[in-house]
């Protein structure tokens, strides 16, 4: 097939094409090839419209002193170059048509990439939810320090605190103790306590304390650590 004449629109497009994928008409290096083509144009191609072609018209026309001497046959036309039959799209609506194929084909590939990636990323989700699930779960627990206040200076002291340790439940544990002095002869309870945040609310406990109405004005959180 070759290139049609380079002065027309469509042998300019046709080596244009051509071009795009390589920097001479035949081989890695300037030839009598690119030579013959060269001639064949009366002045560079328009930059704009053929870019490929202007490129090379440029890079070959630095070579305009060696042309004797560049390798090939000189006696050729460039007729006899370029695409054979088929080789080259020279509708570029058609070119662009099979570039869109193509990328559809690479396309595809990714998807199925994409679903084998996404395979193996759910398996080792499901490894390390097991392996989560199988270990055991660190407990939240707190310490409390719990002022627990009296009505008055007759209110049974002994009573009261047995009154608050017989709150029996999961995850409450209580601790030490003592009566401290708030003014005019009443002394408040101050206890130490352990609850597991899962299973004790505080301010039930405390509800539940101040339910002990015969002894227990209000209670207070003193003071209050995680554990």
């Amino acid at each position: 097939m070759g290139f049609a004449d380079v002065l027309t629109d469509a042998g300019a497009t046709m080596l244009n094409s051509w071009l795009t994928t390589r920097s001479y008409i035949v081989g890695q290096g300037p030839s009598q090839a690119d030579v013959a083509v060269f001639k064949a144009f009366s002045a560079a191609p328009d930059a704009e419209k053929y870019p490929n072609a202007a490129r090379w018209y440029k890079h070959i026309a630095s070579h305009e002193s060696e042309f004797a001497t560049l390798p090939g046959d000189a006696s050729k036309a460039y007729t006899v170059y370029g695409p054979e039959s088929g080789d080259l799209a020279i509708n570029p609506a058609k070119a662009e048509a099979e570039e869109e194929e193509d990328v559809d084909l690479f396309g595809s590939d990714d998807e199925e990439e994409d679903a084998e990636a996404a395979k193996i990323r759910e398996e080792r989700l499901a490894a390390y939810r097991e392996k989560k699930a199988a270990k055991p779960k660190t407990i939240a627990k707190s310490v409390v320090t719990l002022d627990v206040k009296p009505w008055d200076d007759e209110t049974d002291m002994k009573a009261l605190e047995e009154a608050v340790r017989g709150i029996d439940k999961d995850g409450l544990v209580w601790g030490a103790s003592k009566l401290v002095p708030v003014g005019f002869g009443i002394k408040k309870l101050q206890i130490n306590l352990v609850i597991e945040d899962e299973k004790i609310s505080l301010s039930d406990l405390e509800d539940e304390i101040q339910a002990f109405e015969d002894y227990v004005q209000s209670t207070d959180v003193a003071a209050m650590q995680k554990l």
